[in-house]
C-alpha cells in the first residue's frame, strides 16, 4: 500500500505518538486543570508541555498566547466570529479553502444592523499564485483582517506570506495565516513573516493525531478584542459566572483532548528532533520527481507552478477522458495508491485553476514517503492513461 493522502491527515505518525497517548490513558488519564491531585497535575503538564512546543515551533513569545482548539477550523472560526462586527472590511484570496469561506459568507450573509461583513477576494494567477501587490491594492483604511491560505491544499501553492505579511504589518488590518497545509512541512515563524493570528492543525504535518490543533495570537492582537466562541468551566475563577478574561482560559472552555495533545507533544517532539527544513528539503525532492514524471505522460495535465520549491509536496493532476473518480478507484483497487479525488473542500482554488466543477486527482505526499514509492505511483498513472 501506498500512502498519498497526507494532505487531509498525515500517516504513519512517528515513533512515540501513540505510545505517549497510550501512557496517557493507562498511566495519566485525569482531567487537566481541575483537580489537584498528582494524576491532573501530571495531565496538566503534559498538555503544557504540548503548548510550549507549539509555541516555540512557530516562535511565538509566550505560550499563553497559544490556544488551543479541536483543529484549525475551530480557530479561524474563532478569528472570525469573534473579531469581526457588520460593517467590517475584509480581504481574502482565491485559493482559500471552505473554512476560510464558509464562515466569511455566513459573515457576509448576516444583515446584523445595517450591513453584514464587506469582503473582498484577491484573485490569483491561473497557476494558483498570489501577487503580494493584489493584496496590497485590495486593503482599505477600514481593513480589519486579511485572511491568507499559505498552501494551497489542492495544488501546493506556497504563497508569498513573508511579503503579505510585511505589508499588512504597515496597516491597521491583522494577518490571519491558515497554515493547515504548512505547518510542520516548510519553516513558519511569526514574528518573521509578520503574521497576527495563525491557525494551525496538528493531524497533517504537524504529524499528531486528528482532535488537535489552534490559534496563535501575535503581540499586535489584543485579546479582548476578540469574543470567544463557546464559554463554559475552565478550572479557574469558578466562583465567576463570567468567563475569564485572561489567555488562554478565555478561549478554552469544557474538557480538552489531553491524550491527543499528549500525541501532539509526542510529534512535535519527533519534528524538532529532525527538523522542519530537513523534511521540507524530502518532500520537495519527492514533489520535484512526481511533477516530473507526470508531466511526461501524454494527456496528463499537472496543475500549479510545476516548481516543487514554490509549493507543498501536494499535486494535483488530471488524466485526459477519465474523472477524477475513476482515476482514484482505479489507483486504490489495482495498485493500493491512497489519494484524494473531488474538489477537496476548495471550490475556490478549483473555480481559480480551472478545475471547476470537476475537480482533480491530488496525491499528498509526506514526510514518511519515498522516491520509491513515487516512481510506482507515476507508472501506474502512465498505465492508465496510455489505455
Amino acid at each position: 500500500m501506498i500512502y498519498f493522502d497526507n494532505a487531509a491527515t498525515s500517516w504513519p505518525k512517528p515513533p512515540g505518538v501513540a505510545e505517549a497517548m497510550v501512557h496517557f490513558l493507562d498511566e495519566v488519564g485525569a482531567n487537566p486543570g481541575r483537580s489537584g491531585h498528582r494524576l491532573s497535575i501530571a495531565a496538566g503538564r503534559i498538555v503544557y508541555e504540548a503548548r510550549e512546543r507549539v509555541a516555540n515551533l512557530f516562535g511565538a513569545p509566550d505560550p499563553l498566547r497559544v490556544v488551543l482548539t479541536p483543529n484549525v477550523t475551530w480557530g479561524v472560526n474563532l478569528v472570525l466570529r469573534g473579531l469581526l462586527r457588520p460593517g467590517d472590511h475584509v480581504v481574502t484570496t482565491g485559493m482559500e479553502h471552505n473554512a476560510v469561506m464558509r464562515p466569511l459568507r455566513a459573515l457576509e450573509d448576516e444583515a446584523l444592523g445595517s450591513q453584514g461583513v464587506r469582503l473582498t477576494v484577491v484573485p490569483a494567477d491561473t497557476a494558483g499564485f498570489l501577487d503580494p501587490a493584489d493584496v496590497a491594492a485590495a486593503i482599505q483604511p477600514d481593513t480589519v483582517l486579511v485572511c491568507v491560505n499559505h498552501a494551497s491544499n489542492v495544488s501546493g501553492n506556497l504563497q508569498p506570506l513573508r511579503e503579505i505579511g510585511a505589508i499588512v504589518q504597515q496597516t491597521n488590518a491583522l494577518l490571519l495565516a491558515d497554515t493547515a497545509q504548512s505547518a510542520g512541512c516548510v519553516p513558519i515563524h511569526l514574528l518573521d513573516d509578520g503574521i497576527d493570528l495563525l491557525a494551525w492543525t496538528g493531524h497533517k504535518g504537524l504529524l499528531g493525531p486528528t482532535g488537535t490543533g489552534g490559534l496563535i495570537l501575535g503581540p499586535r492582537v489584543d485579546p479582548e478584542r476578540i469574543e470567544p466562541l463557546a464559554r463554559g468551566g475552565t478550572g479557574s475563577r469558578s466562583e465567576e459566572e463570567r468567563q475569564p478574561d485572561f489567555m488562554p482560559d478565555k478561549f478554552e472552555c469544557g474538557t480538552g483532548n489531553a491524550v491527543g495533545l499528549a500525541g501532539l507533544g509526542a510529534s512535535l517532539a519527533y519534528l524538532e528532533k529532525r527538523g522542519v527544513a530537513a523534511i521540507r528539503a524530502h518532500e520537495v525532492a519527492l514533489a520535484q520527481r512526481l511533477i516530473d514524471g507526470l508531466l511526461d505522460i501524454p494527456g496528463v495535465t499537472v496543475y500549479g507552478g510545476h516548481d516543487a520549491g514554490r509549493q507543498t509536496a501536494t499535486v494535483s493532476f488530471n488524466v485526459a477522458g477519465l474523472e477524477p473518480s475513476e482515476v482514484g478507484l482505479w489507483l486504490d483497487e489495482e495498485h493500493g495508491i491512497m489519494c484524494r479525488v473531488g474538489l477537496h473542500c476548495a471550490p475556490a482554488a478549483h473555480r481559480t485553476l480551472g478545475t471547476f466543477p470537476g475537480g482533480t486527482v491530488r496525491f499528498g505526499l509526506g514526510a514518511f514517503n519515498t522516491l520509491e514509492e513515487v516512481d510506482q505511483a507515476v507508472a501506474a498513472v502512465a498505465a492508465m492513461a496510455c489505455q
